[in-house]
């Protein structure tokens, strides 16, 4: 009997994109070809990731949580097993499985799970070492792309081809057409082969800074002088009639950080701001395009399995002027041409270009999140919720908006259910820890599915559980640690999405069984209060992360 045809796989992650930021998911942005995705696949209203750049990628990868992966924070090394800052060798990748079940695999793109780099000084870079894993050492037989998070898309660091370090050669060159066109190349060697091929994009876009071609800037600028209120309203609106949203979920209030549009001063530069921001995401939808356009002509369009989400929710940070003086930013320096690089968003001048680094900031974050509360960081829904489309001409021959939820750490073991590939339990010289994630094939096969366990999620101390219909939440009282870790709210999902109704005080019973199973899984998988205790910390926010004001001013919602 013949063995059924084991499908491509294409997993497409964006970086730092809201929940409301594409078409298909109710904006007013260019995305062509993610909605031509939506419009002939899957589109999923309940995906989680884990609110931050790392430990989602951790998750992704390894269908575990992130503090079982090794990444309970970032790629800083905490010195506690859990926050070591790279993937360690009780998980394993989807790509080693893959690759041990006959796959080529290839990635293009943000890795940021392998170790810290200290960006200033390069010399010191040990990629490879047991504490900074590169791709090829975790599955992938071709890589390009970098190793670190978010940097200049005119002149990234830690760029590589496999696993040696490279520069920028073209004077044209923009990190999201270089990861698009690497893709494209991965594509066709991968068709081209007996085998399937496992694909892996993490495009950066549209991560800070903005940095955005000008004729894809030109296209927006003036869109945006209604306002953050108004692009919050119409995405709202634009969701539920898409059906992505039940009408019963009231659109929350705007962020009491974010002022009215009516009392902003610069409202061309803030017009100018969120263009930039819809332009690299349109350059990023463009990409994907090419990558659709490539499975077509290469005749694997049918077999392959194409996923497209995003990393975490929009993201707040504002970039203070010049930093924190006097020690200069991690972001100085030149660009190619010998022009300094102006770091900050600094009113007036104009974002986009490769001698400015700048952010979008709260306001527009919080129209990306629509209808949404908090951001990155958060586990209100905000900071976890993601577009998820899922395109499979071969399996899904309707469109259709599916409403189950699911976790960020199911995507995993559904690409290993779908390639016929098995988990392993143990390596030669340690055991394996068992997936956490739970494959939905069925439901993309067309079958009834519902996950089961519940899902969990802590980053910088804020902490989150959802079982059923039923969600428990807590913010880290960031301005007051010594009052941590913050209070339980509690949420019927069903009924209130955009969590406004705290029940916590009328469900008491509810809320002590749920935050029991949190503290269970909590010492499960390795989570530490936080602020860990210094006796575990290599580095307190003394890398990559230190110089960045997170807001202006206010509560930090």
């Amino acid at each position: 009997m013949t063995e059924p045809k084991r499908p491509n796989i294409v997993l497409i992650m964006a970086d730092d994109m809201g929940f409301s930021d594409i078409g298909a998911y109710g904006a007013e942005i260019r995305t062509p070809n993610l909605d031509a995705m939506a419009d002939q696949g899957f589109s999923f209203s309940q995906m989680y990731n884990n609110a931050k750049c790392c430990p989602s990628r951790a998750s992704l990868l390894t269908g575990l949580y992130p503090h079982q992966a090794g990444i309970g924070y970032m790629t800083d090394d905490l010195g506690t097993p859990s926050y070591r800052g790279y993937l360690n060798q009780t998980s394993v990748t989807v790509a080693e499985v893959l690759k041990d079940s006959g796959y080529n695999t290839y990635m293009s793109g943000k890795w940021h799970v392998g170790g810290d780099y200290g960006l200033r000084n390069p010399d010191a870079w040990t990629a490879g070492d047991e504490s900074h894993p590169t791709p090829t050492q975790r599955g992938f037989d071709k890589f390009f792309g970098t190793l670190t998070g978010s940097g200049n898309y005119y002149d990234p660091a830690t760029l590589m081809r496999g696993d040696t370090f490279i520069e920028v050669e073209t004077d044209d060159f923009h990190y999201t057409d270089a990861i698009s066109d690497e893709a494209v190349r991965m594509v066709d060697e991968g068709s081209g082969s007996d085998n399937p091929f496992f694909l892996y994009i993490a495009y950066t876009a549209p991560h800070w800074p903005l940095h955005a071609l000008e004729e894809d800037i030109t296209k927006y600028q003036g869109r945006y002088m209604g306002g953050w209120d108004e692009v919050r309203t119409a995405r709202h609106e634009e969701l539920n009639s898409r059906g992505i949203l039940d009408e019963i979920w009231p659109i929350s209030p705007r962020d009491e950080d974010a002022h009215s549009w009516q009392d902003e001063r610069e409202k061309e530069w803030e017009d100018l701001r969120m263009a930039v921001y819809a332009a690299q995401i349109e350059q990023m939808d463009r990409g994907i395009g090419r990558v659709l356009d490539a499975l077509t002509s290469n005749a694997v369009e049918d077999d392959t399995i194409v996923m497209f989400l995003s990393d975490n929710g929009a993201c707040e940070v504002f970039l203070a002027e010049d930093t924190n003086e006097p020690t200069p930013s991690l972001f100085h320096g030149t660009t190619s041409s010998g022009d300094r690089i102006s770091v900050g968003n600094i009113t007036g001048m104009r974002p986009g270009g490769p001698e400015t680094f700048m952010s979008y900031d709260l306001p527009w974050a919080n129209a990306s999140n629509a209808p949404f509360r908090f951001y990155k960081n958060w586990i209100h829904e905000g900071g976890i919720s993601t577009p998820f489309i899922v395109k499979w001409p071969s399996n899904i021959k309707s469109a259709k908006n599916v409403h189950q939820p699911l976790h960020i750490t199911d995507i995993s073991a559904t690409c290993i259910a779908a390639a016929g590939a098995t988990y392993p339990s143990q390596r030669p010289d340690n055991d394996i820890t068992p997936l956490e994630g739970e494959s939905f094939l069925d439901l993309l096969n067309g079958h009834n599915w519902q996950r089961e366990a519940p899902m969990f999620w802590e980053h910088e101390g804020n902490r989150g559980m959802r079982e059923g219909d039923w969600k428990l939440v807590s913010e880290f009282p960031r301005w007051a640690p010594e009052d941590a870790p913050g209070r339980w709210e509690l949420y019927n999902i069903r009924a209130d999405r955009t969590e406004l109704n705290d029940l916590s005080a009328s469900e008491p019973e509810r809320l002590k069984r749920m935050s029991r199973n949190y503290d269970n899984w909590a010492e499960r998988c390795g989570v530490q209060p936080w602020p860990i205790h210094k006796r575990h910390m290599r580095t307190r926010m003394k890398g990559r992360n230190w110089h960045i004001n997170p807001l202006q001013s206010g509560s930090g919602k």
